[in-house]
């Protein structure tokens, strides 16, 4: 059988995929990861996929943020961790051996309640005084001079943000530092922050239902949790000058134009090109290059062999895009260093 259980605008959202009923739960294979919830909905369906073919793999995912995600693997209390938020060189230092397996490409989106507007652009500047809390309300005339024509309320604007350590704020944030000279200055770029105004949330999950629930909100968050939830998400003007709504084909665009260095870590935010979504990323499992239990270990790394390629025809009905396919052929000469007791696991 399999289990479902998904706190919504909670702190975790745990997924768990028994075996079928014909295998024992003592002969099952228990992995053990967590971190990132904007990779949640795409992983949910790979474990429930990969669970079809490979009954004996017992997946156990806590979605509950990247900065918990680094945290566990660090302290090898998962298998493996999730982040959309590369790990920084101190780190790493704490964790040496951990590789960045890219997994999808995603977008973060801006978010609002707006009831009766159906589209709305907003330029990056706008975009940073809004969560700066310099632009308090939606007829805002910097607001109202990239969007003619659409008739913006006279509300007021409550920003909802992360409260807890996410991948999605550092992409965010990354983003934003790019962009802003005040916000790189004043609130900086990382998983945590400290904001200057606005409502926390737990996950992606918090933020998605901070923003449903409060006419005039806004805030960010992966466009799987935006699409399922039919909110009214920002076309953003992008690097080149063009106003972009966040697409599959948009969040592939802004990878299009970069090569990653060999460890896959890197920023894609505020990307050049036509196309191209100004907040996109990479989102990122996080392995050990040594695994000490090879049973598990050659279950995991097959895994992941797997979701580089059969499983990327599951991204795009999910609002992800697919890897590139160089990237894929570099992944998978990654995934042949992964040892378990000195010997590699892929062949």
């Amino acid at each position: 059988m399999r289990r479902f259980a998904t706190v919504v605008c909670g702190a975790t959202a745990l997924l768990s995929l028994a075996a079928p009923s014909g295998i024992a739960h003592a002969d099952a294979l228990l992995v053990n990861g967590a971190g990132s919830t904007f990779g949640f909905p795409m992983y949910s369906k790979w474990f429930s996929d990969y669970a079809k073919i490979n009954p004996s793999m017992h997946f156990n995912y806590q979605s509950i943020g990247s900065g918990g995600g680094i945290k566990q693997i660090t302290e090898r209390t998962v298998d493996f961790g999730a982040s959309d938020a590369p790990m920084t060189d101190a780190e790493l230092a704490k964790a040496p051996g951990i590789l960045h397996i890219p997994t999808v490409i995603g977008a973060v989106v801006i978010a609002c309640n707006l009831p009766g507007v159906s589209s709305i652009q907003l330029a990056p500047d706008v975009v940073a005084d809004i969560f700066l809390g310099k632009i308090v309300k939606w007829n805002d005339p910097r607001i109202q001079s990239s969007n003619n024509g659409v008739n913006l309320p006279d509300v007021s604007i409550t920003v909802a943000h992360r409260s807890d350590g996410s991948g999605t704020t550092a992409v965010f944030t990354d983003y934003l530092g790019k962009v802003s000279p005040a916000w790189k200055t004043s609130v900086g770029v990382g998983k945590s922050v400290k904001w200057p105004v606005g409502l926390g949330g737990k996950g992606n999950e918090g933020v998605t239902g901070t923003v449903k629930s409060t006419p005039g909100a806004v805030g960010y968050v992966e466009l799987a949790y935006a699409r399922q939830n039919k909110m009214l998400v920002a076309a953003i003007r992008n690097h080149d000058g063009k106003f972009i709504a966040p697409t599959i084909e948009s969040a592939s665009a802004a990878a299009a134009g970069v090569t990653p260095p060999p460890d896959f870590r890197v920023s894609i935010t505020d990307a050049p090109g036509a196309t191209a979504y100004p907040i996109s990323a990479f989102t990122y499992l996080l392995v050990y290059a040594d695994q000490t239990d090879a049973t598990k270990g050659a279950a995991l790394v097959n895994f992941l062999a797997w979701s580089i390629h059969d499983g990327q025809k599951l991204a795009a009905p999910l609002d992800y895009a697919p890897l590139p396919a160089p990237i894929v052929k570099r992944i998978d000469e990654t995934l042949r260093t992964i040892k378990s007791q000195g010997k590699a696991i892929l062949k």
